[in-house]
């Protein structure tokens, strides 16, 4: 006779409140694109070393000319990086505004200025000419230029929008100093866990860049909540960091996953009002359409 054989993997086997009941945690990774800020942009910051090297084999007016000259190159480095990682920000985000400052064309001006001036160094005002055109136009074209307008503002509130872009932008500076403060725990688990929760938390930011009239069911999630798993980070890896307490470390991932559970609740529930929302408004047009006489056939 047939044996049934079960055990803790068994789904039919599996206790109420055990790890099937656990908030499925989200991979860090999703949503997330690789980084353009490397490779090349490291490239740039290595690029204008010989320059300093040289300058000490001139008179000292092509010394200050060659140092300065590698001080812009180097500023320029630093500025497409930074112009690269607010691009990427930007394309994140459903709803954004244009950077204040356009951090990879200030760049192309600044290599320009860099090479213009080390060719000058050489005694050649042509040579300066060449340089300085050639370094800014072929730094916009490997690098593009920034954004140059806000996204999804289009026919929306801006009042809204604008209301979305901060406080996404606040919650994302709390993730970011949670982040930070779990890297000094020097546990790879918890910083994963942490990814996780980023990644369910941020889920709710893009719901919410959907809808802005949700911001306001779920501004304490972004605020209150937030700033609160920030502190409890910071107050926790500074604690583990001491002692390695096991108590602490447990609370700790006790708390993570109450607030991704609670984080993933607040989306569904969100994301099923807007669907209730389009429901209403669905059968308001309909019964609009039924007054002027035009049948529309239901599913």
């Amino acid at each position: 006779m047939a044996q049934r054989f079960g055990g803790k993997f068994s789904p039919e086997d599996r206790p109420a409140g055990s790890e099937a009941d656990a908030p499925v945690q989200r991979s860090p990774f999703e949503g997330q694109v690789r980084t353009k800020a490397g490779g090349r942009v490291n490239f740039l910051f290595l690029a204008p070393l010989p320059l300093a090297v040289s300058a000490f084999f001139l008179d000292p007016a092509g010394l200050a000319m060659r140092l300065v000259a590698f001080g812009l190159l180097i500023l320029a480095a630093w500025l497409t990086r930074e112009g690269i990682i607010a691009q990427e920000a930007y394309e994140a985000r459903k709803i954004a505004r244009r950077p204040a400052m356009p951090r990879k064309i200030v760049a192309s001006i600044t290599t320009g200025a860099g090479l213009a001036l080390a060719g000058f160094a050489g005694g050649s005002v042509v040579n300066a000419a060449i340089f300085g055109v050639l370094g800014a136009v072929l730094h916009s074209f490997a690098f593009g230029l920034d954004p140059l307008k806000n996204k999804g503002m289009e026919g929306i509130d801006e009042f809204q929008t604008d209301r979305v872009a901060r406080a996404v932008g606040e919650a994302e500076k709390l993730l970011a100093a949670m982040k930070d403060a779990i890297l000094r725990a020097r546990d790879r688990e918890l910083e994963r866990r942490v990814d996780s929760f980023q990644a369910t938390a941020r889920a709710m930011f893009r719901t919410i860049e959907d809808d802005p009239r949700d911001l306001t069911a779920a501004r304490k999630y972004l605020s209150v909540y937030l700033m609160g798993a920030r502190d409890a980070t910071i107050k926790f890896a500074d604690i583990y960091a001491r002692d390695r307490n096991a108590q602490a470390r447990r609370d700790y991932i006790a708390l993570l996953d109450d607030l991704e559970a609670n984080f993933t609740a607040r989306t569904q529930k969100l994301l099923t009002d807007d669907r209730s929302d389009l429901t209403v408004e669905i059968e308001v047009l309909r019964e609009r359409l039924a007054r002027e006489g035009v049948v529309t056939p239901r599913n």
